[in-house]
């Protein structure tokens, strides 16, 4: 019997290797993040590209597929098949896929990895280029939201600083005109 690989630590993305890459396969990365697959469901089918013999491509880590996929074909090599059981919350969690797929519904899916690029424009050398521009940016963004908030908080403090002041000056003549009228 094949082992059964818990993916997510919680059981709710397992992984049974159905049939095993060579050991020099190559696996996605951030080097390579666009993969290419072929998909059966196991039991009532809902999706597939074997019937039409289609291929199936996203970007891994991008959220452009269910979370179990993310997880799954990450630890996967091209030319290796694997069964790939997703808990809903994996999936399509407590809303499902109506017409196609139940509330809470636990997916079984036949998954074969064809094949890993790197992004269209890019070389395996420029994508690593691209990454830690993109970080940089990211960085550029959080310090200047930092900023920004930082500058919001001040602002706010400067306007109720002078409420409290005007607040402050109108008690004082209110108590001012108490005091003339005795």
């Amino acid at each position: 019997m094949a082992e059964i690989i818990d993916l997510s630590g919680d059981g709710g993305v397992l992984k049974t290797v159905v049939r095993k890459a060579k050991d020099d396969a190559i696996a996605p990365s951030d080097s390579l993040p666009l993969v290419d697959g072929t998909l059966a469901e196991n039991g009532e089918v809902f999706d597939t590209t074997h019937e039409d013999n289609s291929i199936f491509s996203f970007e891994i880590g991008q959220g452009a597929v269910i979370k179990a996929w993310d997880i799954a074909l990450r630890t996967m090599k091209v030319g290796e098949v694997a069964k790939i059981t997703c808990k809903p919350e994996y999936a399509y969690g407590t809303a499902g896929s109506p017409l196609e797929i139940p509330p809470n519904a636990t997916l079984i899916f036949e998954v074969e990895l064809v094949a890993c690029r790197p992004r269209k424009g890019s070389s395996v050398g420029s994508v690593s280029d691209e990454k830690a521009r993109l970080e940089e940016l990211k960085k550029q963004r959080e310090l200047a939201a930092a900023t920004k908030e930082e500058e919001k908080k001040k602002r706010e403090e400067a306007k109720a600083a002078a409420a409290a002041r005007v607040q402050a000056k109108l008690d004082a003549k209110k108590g001012k005109g108490k005091g003339k009228g005795k």
